[in-house]
């Protein structure tokens, strides 16, 4: 067997022959490319990433760790190599002289020859911001990622220079955890549930952060019709992932609801499952459980050959054929019927009527009341069904009312209302779909 990684003719990428021009299609001009074009066009920036972060990890860490203290030294943007070798006297005098010829070839450092002294670059700077802004996030990965992203655009937007790029990788990691959130919802597992709840739990406090900075983008004379459709875009991503709570809720109780508990311990399935995941060594719990039976060394093959014989060939007539049982019919039971659906297919045909292109809107407590509390609040608690698109695909009464052709819109406050049983509600408005309305004709 060979080994790729020497096998003549595939050199590693950063010790193939020629130019750019041998990386593309020989019909294909990498000038053409607008990318190409804008990383040629950060070279030098680049360039000092490649000076910093070339090479073995142990090399990395010395040159990050050498620029690093060099640039905390705030008291004078000159450094003279007597204040660099007092700095960093724990290193070897050698390996220090290389970093440092590294760093100044890559315009890291800049050598005043006229003085004698070192000076930090505004670019080495830059970098060390990049890579301390990252590292201080966190060393969670999602966290670090959806933070570092959102900083990013934060920042730009302040300063007035937010780029389509930006807002297109915040807008990707959304669209990712979309899709990771409802892959887990769709697996039934209540671990991967419980772990995607906690990160959509993360998630959503990015989302609230991140709110102001798109309604600025959004509301921005000033942006370009690309950046304003990303913005509005992510806008769209952040409201998927916030209307992921109920299919959390709903998944996690039908998994409630088929839990199946140990006797009368108050131990379920997934209690034990939880344990059992909590152990480092899984067989170290069968010591002492487990014992070898006892090899009866006393009895010959030829013994058990006669007694396998004598009851092979024993009688057997007098032994009561064992029939099966005769059959007996199933029970009838008669389920009690719940009144719940019966309140639900009343209140349907009520909202239907609601839905035809004639309709107005109306607020909500005219058609959550007249009724008792209890009533009322159900009622009000299917109201968020109305055109979830997941409730929607399903079979059943809360799937019919959210294929309903009404939309619910809430405002802040409360309206009193002259009822006997409840006695304010919160404002909100149910009015037919726009696409369910008809449009009006113009008069002549």
């Amino acid at each position: 067997m060979q080994n790729l990684s020497t096998t003549p003719g595939l050199p590693p990428d950063d010790e193939q022959p020629g130019s750019l021009q041998a990386y593309f299609k020989p019909e294909v001009s990498p000038d053409e490319i607008e990318q190409v074009y804008r990383l040629k066009r950060a070279q030098p920036l680049l360039q000092s990433f490649t000076a910093l972060f070339h090479g073995g990890f142990d090399g990395v860490l010395v040159r990050l760790l050498v620029l690093g203290e060099l640039a905390a030294d705030v008291e004078s943007s000159a450094l003279t190599r007597a204040d660099i070798n007092a700095k960093l006297g724990y290193l070897d005098p050698d390996s220090l002289e290389t970093v440092l010829a590294r760093l100044r070839s890559h315009q890291l450092l800049a050598w005043d020859p006229v003085q004698g002294v070192y000076r930090i670059t505004p670019t080495a700077r830059n970098v060390l911001a990049a890579i301390d802004g990252l590292m201080a996030l966190g060393q969670d990965d999602d966290e670090a990622e959806m933070g570092f992203l959102l900083s990013q655009v934060a920042g730009a937007q302040a300063v007035g220079g937010v780029t389509v790029e930006q807002l297109q990788h915040l807008l990707g990691r959304l669209v990712a955890l979309t899709e990771e959130f409802r892959d887990a919802i769709a697996s039934g597992s209540e671990f991967r549930l419980r772990t995607a709840q906690t990160k959509w739990n993360m998630a959503c406090d990015w989302v609230e952060k991140g709110s102001e900075i798109i309604h600025a983008i959004t509301t921005d004379p000033q942006a370009d019709t690309a950046t304003h459709r990303a913005a509005l875009a992510i806008g769209r991503a952040q409201s998927a992932l916030l209307n992921m709570q109920g299919m959390f809720s709903r998944a996690l109780n039908q998994i409630e609801r088929q839990r199946v508990h140990l006797g009368q311990s108050g131990l379920s399935t997934t209690d034990i499952k939880t344990w059992l995941m909590q152990q480092e060594d899984l067989a170290s719990l069968a010591s002492g459980a487990l014992s070898i039976p006892v090899t009866p060394m006393f009895i010959t093959p030829s013994e058990m050959i006669d007694v396998a014989e004598t009851e092979l060939f024993a009688d057997k007539a007098g032994l009561k054929e064992a029939g099966l049982p005769d059959g007996q019919d199933a029970p009838i039971t008669v389920a009690d019927t719940s009144v719940m659906p019966v309140e639900l297919d009343t209140w349907l045909t009520k909202l239907s009527s609601l839905g035809g292109a004639e309709t107005k809107a109306a607020p909500v407590q005219e058609t959550l009341l007249p009724a008792s509390f209890a009533t009322a609040s159900y009622r009000a608690s299917l109201l968020p069904l109305l055109g979830d698109e997941s409730e929607s695909a399903l079979q059943g009464g809360t799937a019919t009312m959210a294929r309903l052709p009404l939309t619910l819109t809430l405002e802040d406050g409360m309206v009193p209302l002259n009822d006997p049983e409840v006695a304010a509600i919160s404002i909100a408005i149910l009015a037919p779909t726009p696409d369910n309305k008809t449009e009006p004709q113009n008069e002549r």
